[in-house]
């Protein structure tokens, strides 16, 4: 190449240089300082920040629990003593050692179940000389 040549394209670089420098002038710059941001509170907040439902990869408990307190495991046994049997006699009143866990609605259901007895009545007492 010529000198001459040479200097003309560089002419030209620099014309094409400056004409991309006054277009980025006019446009501005891609990276825009960011505008800080006014306080208008002395106490800081931490914002609320997003909460995603838990979506877990395997079940943390193998297998559903097992009802531990079935109809065989609140009624324990019979009462046999003497007032028992003379409440059964006169009163047609059945007395059942039950668990301390269990509520009248669980031991109507038992005895439903057990002796397919239709309950009345419930009533529970708290006796610490049956506990087993």
């Amino acid at each position: 190449m010529s000198p001459a040549k040479v200097a003309a394209t560089k002419k030209g670089d620099a014309k094409a240089q400056a004409l991309k420098t006054a277009k980025a002038v006019k446009t501005g710059s891609t990276f825009k300082k960011k505008a800080k941001k006014i306080r208008t509170k002395v106490t800081f907040h931490r914002p609320r920040t997003l909460k995603t439902d838990r979506n877990p990869k395997y079940p943390r408990i193998s297998a559903p629990p097992r009802n531990k307190l079935d109809h065989y495991q609140i009624l324990k046994y019979p009462l046999t003593t003497e007032s028992a049997m003379k409440k059964i006699e006169d009163n047609n009143t059945l007395v059942f050692i039950v668990d301390i866990r269990a509520d009248k609605k669980k031991i109507k259901a038992a005895v439903k179940k057990m002796y397919d007895i239709q309950t009345k009545k419930v009533n529970t007492l708290i006796s610490i000389g049956h506990v087993v």
